[in-house]
């Protein structure tokens, strides 16, 4: 679903990554770390050990394998989260859940996602 907020939530997190932000950490040495991690988060979704919660979070699926990274991923999208959540007037909880439903839009058939009512399901 595209609400509004949607969209704009995404369009924030856009500009928050392509712009530095003068805070303690910088918002582009965070947009670069994510960037980095792409290729593996996204060969460790499709292998089943990583999937999105509903709260705009990673959560390893099958052992331990990933966890590492998804803690790494996690603290920098929080960081987002929450910067979003400053700029905008929201809760970084609102923002992540926003994120997690255009995640769950965007994700590839077969990557691990879990429903607002905490129900994991394969797309």
């Amino acid at each position: 679903m595209k609400t509004p907020l949607c969209r704009f939530l995404f369009a924030m997190f856009v500009l928050l990554l392509a712009a530095p932000a003068g805070r303690a950490e910088d918002a582009a040495a965070v947009r670069d770390r994510m960037a980095a991690r792409l290729p593996q988060i996204d060969s460790l979704k499709a292998a089943g050990a990583l999937g999105e919660n509903n709260r705009g979070l990673l959560e390893t699926r099958e052992g331990s394998s990933g966890a590492a990274i998804a803690a790494e991923e996690n603290r920098d999208r929080e960081f987002v989260y929450a910067e979003l959540a400053r700029r905008t007037g929201s809760s970084a909880d609102a923002v992540g859940r926003a994120r997690a439903r255009q995640i769950a839009a965007a994700s590839a058939p077969g990557v691990w996602l879990q429903r607002e009512n905490g129900e994991w399901y394969r797309k």
